[in-house]
This record gives C-alpha cells, structure tokens and sequence, in this order.
C-alpha cells in the first residue's frame, strides 16, 4: 500500500461512517512487540497514538493549472479553514471540513488540487525536479508524487512513470490528464524488468509497503489488511525494485527511496542491504536529507544518519525517506 492509497481507503471508509469503525479496533498483536525491536517504549507509544489519532484532511495546490493563491481564495469562498506547513508552499491543512466539503469545489473537478497526504509530499519535494532532467517514477500509480514531480519540474523536466497493474494504470492516466502533466510518459510495465539500457538522472522508488505508518485503529479491516505476511512480501519487493534502481542511475544521479512504513526492516534495512550488493557496480552514498521547516515535524530516530522517518500523528502519516547519490 502507498499513502495515496491509504487516503482513498480513509475516503472510502469514512464515507461508510459504520458502527465498526466507530467503535475501533486494537492493532494486531504482533505490532508494538515488532516496533519495541527498534524504537523505545517512549516511541513506540508515539507511534500507537498516531494509529489513534483522526487525521486531518490535507491538500495540495496544483502548480501545474494552478497556485497556492487562487486554491487559498477557493477556500475562502466556500468557507473552509486552512492552514500552511513551513515546509511547502504549496500544501494545505484543512481544519474544520472534510473530504465531501473538498470533493464538491470546482477546483476539485478541474485538477486544480489534488488531495494528498502531507508526508506523501515529501519525497518528490526530496528528490526534486527541474527543466532538462530524466526523471523515473517506479511505483507511479495512482499519481500524486508523480504529478507533483512534474509540477516542480515544470514543462521542460521528462518524466517516465512505471505502473504494471491495468487498473492502477488507467487510473494513473486518468490523474495525468486531470492534473494536466503532460509531460509524463506512463510505462504499463513492472518497473523491475526495465532494461539497463534506460538511464535517469533522478528517480523515485515509493515502494509498496505493509502500511504500518498508515495504520488506524478505527479501521475495521485493520487485522485482515495488516499481516506480517504482507510485511515479508513487501521487503522482497522493495529489494528488487530498490537495486533496480540504484542499477538505472547515471553517474551523477539522485535516487529518492520511500515507503508510508515505520519499521526498519521494510525502511533502512532495505538501504543497507541494496547499497552492500550494489557496491561491486557503482559508487552510492546518502545524502542526508535537509528541508526547511523539517524541525517541525514529528520525526523518530533511524538507524542511517541523513534519512528519515516521520512518526504518525494527527496531520501526518508515519514514512520513511532516504536519498541516495550515485556518484560514480
């Protein structure tokens, strides 16, 4: 699961307003013994709180069709209170409607916003975009980072986005064409099976994951989704994909790797594990990660210094972020 599809499973599930996901749910049992292994009482008590908390509704204004301005006049004229975050201009928290009050603006309707979680943003604004790059989305679907990359990017950045599922695929085509990117390539392919012919100068691995940052308490569904069988399955896509990657960067490049997780073992045990096997073909190192305004946010301690994991909360679901630099 990525966090864009968690916010349309939170769409969908809050939509239903059932007894079941009012009353709550505990998370599976093997859960907090699984992030005891890594954090200390104090996080991992951090962390079962987010899973708790409701999550405000968060957006983005569509640099592509739009700006920040004519989206916070949108606000404005129907009534909806919002506020900024110090580290993107272009986000939006919502705090006093939800989803439906969004899903009926004309804005909605146009592309000209795209509801999206805020730490999804935060990988695309990692690695970054610019006029005259080659840019690869591996996971590209259902199209948030991806139209968000062309947005930084502006007409003169190329973009080739990978989907292998049809119906995830259409539904990536459906979002470029709303969001007007059209300077995006979408691939119908397991971005795994790319040929080494194809080189990038960036690329954005937002790996599929068990979850866990995602997680609510008040999901019904929660112990049927959430499995350590999901996790193991995860953690061998990630490798594959991640050294897939790190072979179809250019001298030079940038990689960013995410997913919307919490636990090491889907997070920097995957970097370590892809940079010791990939060591024997290129030169890799991390590139610590620096944002303005990332003091701010509810981060918990990783194991390789420059990455990092954001813990979950009321307006942020729990991710990880690494960026990686070929340089030779």
């Amino acid at each position: 699961m990525t966090a864009e599809d968690s916010v349309l499973v939170e769409r969908a599930e809050g939509a239903e307003g059932s007894d079941a996901s009012r009353a709550g749910s505990r998370l599976p049992a093997f859960f907090e013994p699984l992030l005891a292994q890594q954090y200390g009482a104090e996080d991992v008590q951090r962390v079962v709180a987010g899973c708790d908390a409701r999550r405000s509704s968060t957006l983005r204004a569509n640099a592509i069709l739009s700006s920040r301005d004519e989206i916070a006049a949108a606000l404005d004229a129907a009534g909806v209170s919002y506020r900024g975050v110090p580290w993107y201009g272009d986000a939006f928290i919502i705090e006093d409607a939800g989803e439906k009050a969004l899903w009926d603006l004309p804005e909605y309707d146009e592309g000209k916003l795209y509801l999206q979680s805020l730490s999804s943003m935060l990988p695309p604004l990692v690695l970054g975009a610019a006029p005259g790059l080659d840019i690869l989305d591996m996971c590209a679907a259902p199209g948030g980072k991806t139209t968000q990359l062309a947005a930084l990017g502006g007409k003169g950045v190329h973009i080739t986005a990978c989907e292998m599922h049809p119906p995830r695929a259409d539904k990536l085509e459906f979002n470029l064409r709303k969001q007007g990117a059209s300077n995006v390539m979408v691939m119908r392919t397991d971005a795994r099976r790319l040929d080494e012919f194809f080189r990038f100068d960036r690329i954005l691995v937002d790996a599929p994951c068990s979850g866990s940052g995602t997680l609510r308490t008040r999901d019904p569904k929660l112990h049927a989704r959430f499995t350590e069988k999901l996790i193991d399955k995860s953690v061998k896509a990630q490798k594959a994909l991640l050294e897939k990657a790190l072979s179809l960067l250019k001298p030079g490049g940038e990689l960013v790797y995410s997913t919307c997780s919490v636990l090491a073992c889907e997070n920097e045990d995957i970097v370590n594990t892809c940079l010791k096997a990939m060591a024997k073909r290129g030169v890799y190192e991390i590139e610590p990660i620096e944002l303005p305004g990332l003091e701010e946010m509810p981060l918990l301690p990783t194991k390789i210094e420059g990455t990092l994991c954001v813990c979950p909360t009321d307006l942020y679901e729990g991710f990880f972020v690494a960026k990686i630099k070929r340089v030779r």
